[in-house]
């Protein structure tokens, strides 16, 4: 929260025209879709709930896919389904035969105005045994070409590979555990937030000092399996710089948009619906 340093109340946010400097109350806002530089074409709110796509509450499966054929990269986000009374057996039968098959089905649905394309996919965990995830996925136009990154040519040798590959198998786990891994800053920052509860100063931690930059990757490879026989950890990571050979300096999200969903059922007539976000949180169905 933003507060008035003087008396520590709350602040409001306020709009303010441009051109006059006049507060605009919500009453006088008109949303406008930018078709050239400043140049604006106004719609109404009757305009603007006349193109929105009808909600469907239900999801229609246009097509079954190998799950292994689906690249992570149009992942969005992912909602637990559930059934609704008198569908459980259409549920039951879908999440297995998506198990058995080992396949996905991509389907439409229509939410809050817009339409979504989306992946249900069997899942471990549920009540019954078998249930069903849906997860999101971005549209084709909204995910960037790879071709955006610059990589340049370079020739690999056999002796690197199979160091790469001995690192690999190092630190290789049979399965991904998330209970593994813990927001460290977070957890951090809620000590420090219940800290300043009660009364106490926040004191500047000190810089942590930069471990020496390693510019060969082969050097790196052989620095982690060094530490990683020596410490017994899966901890250890390849150290690289961001200057030379070793370093990875290009970083671009891969996706342009985040699509959300709503309450949903499947059009099989197995009345199956989005329960919750898998991640516990509340949806949001801004972009």
């Amino acid at each position: 929260n933003l507060l008035h340093a003087d008396c520590g109340s709350r602040l409001k946010q306020q709009y303010v025209c441009q051109r006059d400097g006049e507060i605009v109350s919500r009453d006088q806002m008109v949303k406008g879709y930018e078709f050239a530089k400043d140049q604006y074409v106004t719609f109404t709110t009757e305009e603007l709930k006349a193109m929105e796509e009808k909600a469907t509450q239900s999801i229609e499966i246009a097509e079954f896919v190998p799950l292994d054929r689906i690249d992570p990269v149009f992942f969005d986000k992912p909602y637990y389904l559930g059934p609704e009374k008198g569908g459980e057996k259409a549920y039951r039968l879908l999440a297995q035969v998506m198990r058995d098959t080992d396949r996905a089905a991509i389907a439409r649905y229509a939410a809050r105005g817009k339409q979504y394309i989306v992946m249900l996919r069997a899942a471990d965990g549920a009540q019954s045994g078998v249930g069903i995830v849906m997860q999101t996925l971005l549209y084709a136009d909204e995910v960037r070409p790879f071709s955006e990154v610059p990589i340049a040519d370079a020739e690999v040798k056999e002796t690197e590979l199979a160091l790469a590959k001995q690192l690999v198998e190092q630190i290789t786990a049979e399965t991904f555990n998330p209970a593994d891994y813990k927001d460290e800053v977070r957890a951090r920052i809620q000590v420090d937030i219940q800290r300043k509860v009660e009364g106490h100063e926040i004191a500047t931690a000190e810089p942590l000092q930069e471990p020496a930059r390693v510019i060969d990757l082969m050097e790196a490879l052989k620095a982690s399996l060094g530490g990683a026989r020596a410490g017994g950890s899966r901890d250890k990571r390849a150290q690289g710089s961001s200057q030379g050979s070793g370093g990875i300096v290009t970083r671009k999200p891969a996706s342009r948009a985040a699509p959300a969903g709503d309450k949903a059922t499947t059009s099989d007539k197995s009345s199956t619906k989005a329960e919750t976000r898998a991640d516990g949180r509340k949806r949001s169905a801004k972009r």
